[in-house]
């Protein structure tokens, strides 16, 4: 039996012009791909997945706060990350993000996780392009702890243990639907959905 099809979009919120020529702010273009993501929902899209940037050209730097906005106007459309760039982030931030949005959402959250092919939030937020690899490996391998939703023990050499924690708040029902956007690079970008959980 084969899965059926299922359709969705992609956005990071490009800055585009008006009718006039114009160039949008960065607020319309936010409300904007709120309307957008309500009538995808409307016509029955499956999934809308928002990009995490952090420079002029895109409005998204924060996917997780747009995504809250969709869920309260939206029934069934699935909300993500496309992606969120876990290099630059804090797993349990990340996972704590997701997990208010799948509650708020009624469990329709999904997170997409990268490397960051776009590489502006590195320093912006003070992590060293040097550690791009290791920095995605250590952080993905924590998250992927946090999963399981019990109390987490865990080291690495980037970031202070764990030592059985638990992580607030739960999801609700099951496990946060988790993927892996790979295929990109620090020179070039692709992110196909890749599960890591089922």
């Amino acid at each position: 039996m084969t899965a059926p099809l299922q359709f969705g979009l992609d956005t990071f919120g490009d800055v585009t012009r008006d009718a006039s020529g114009a160039m949008l702010a960065h607020a319309q273009v936010i409300r904007n791909v709120v309307d957008e993501a309500v009538l995808a929902d409307e016509l029955g899209l499956d999934f809308i997945g928002l990009g995490e940037h952090h420079r002029a050209d895109f409005a998204i730097s924060s996917p997780e706060t747009v995504l809250a906005a969709i869920a309260a106007r939206t029934k069934r459309i699935h909300l993500g990350s496309a992606v969120t760039v876990l290099s630059s982030d804090d797993p349990i931030r990340v996972f704590q993000r997701f997990a208010t949005l799948d509650a708020l959402s009624n469990g329709r959250a999904e997170v997409i996780l990268g490397r960051g092919s776009f590489t502006e939030s590195f320093p912006l937020f003070g992590f060293d392009l040097r550690a791009y690899e290791a920095l995605f490996e250590e952080k993905l391998d924590l998250f992927a702890a946090l999963l399981s939703q019990k109390p987490v023990t865990w080291e690495g050499k980037l970031r202070p243990p764990l030592r059985d924690q638990l992580v607030y708040p739960p999801v609700e029902k099951g496990q946060l639907k988790t993927w892996i956007g790979v295929g990109g690079s620090r020179n070039r970008w692709c992110a196909p959905r890749i599960t890591i959980c089922p």
